[in-house]
């Protein structure tokens, strides 16, 4: 962690309206004991992930300490510390999905979009992640993105797929 984020010095939170719904939530709860989840639940829903400059505001208004607001932040998976794209990419390494080929379909969209997974690309277009089962066990590998559903995948498959949210963003 930099100086700067551990006081919050300098620190960026976003745009004013950002900034003023995160200080009204924080308000609103900070009352109210064990708020900590829903703050962060919120702060996320504010900001689409939770970045240094966010915890240290809501640790310092909660009267509490960044390493407890970070503790809970990394070891619920639900948080994010990273950013995210606006299409968000889920590759499913479940038992099935893996035995038929999902770190090679993992793979190939690491090499089309040029990031890892739990990154985002420069663009804010895409974000990839990983998860243990989407419940389609049947269509093997399978990714998501959004909340669309592709299924039987081969990596020879992934970059028409990817290539069709580009176009759709040029076309936009």
């Amino acid at each position: 962690m930099k100086q700067s984020e551990a006081s919050c010095a300098g620190c960026t939170l976003g745009t004013p309206e950002q900034q003023a719904k995160l200080h009204a939530v924080i308000a609103e709860s900070k009352s109210t004991p064990g708020c900590l989840m829903h703050i962060l639940q919120e702060a996320q829903g504010i900001y689409g992930y939770l970045p240094m400059s966010v915890q240290t505001v809501i640790a310092k208004e909660l009267g509490i300490s960044l390493s407890e607001v970070y503790g809970v932040v990394t070891f619920y998976s639900q948080f994010s510390l990273n950013p995210k794209g606006k299409h968000r990419i889920s590759v499913c390494l479940g038992t099935a999905c893996y035995v038929k080929g999902s770190d090679k379909i993992l793979a190939e969209i690491e090499k089309e979009l040029g990031i890892k997974s739990g990154e985002c690309t420069a663009d804010g277009l895409f974000s990839i992640d990983t998860c243990r089962c989407v419940g389609a066990c049947g269509l093997a590998p399978v990714m998501m993105i959004g909340e669309e559903v592709y299924g039987r995948l081969t990596p020879d498959k992934v970059k028409g797929i990817l290539d069709s949210y580009k176009k759709e963003e040029e076309n936009a």
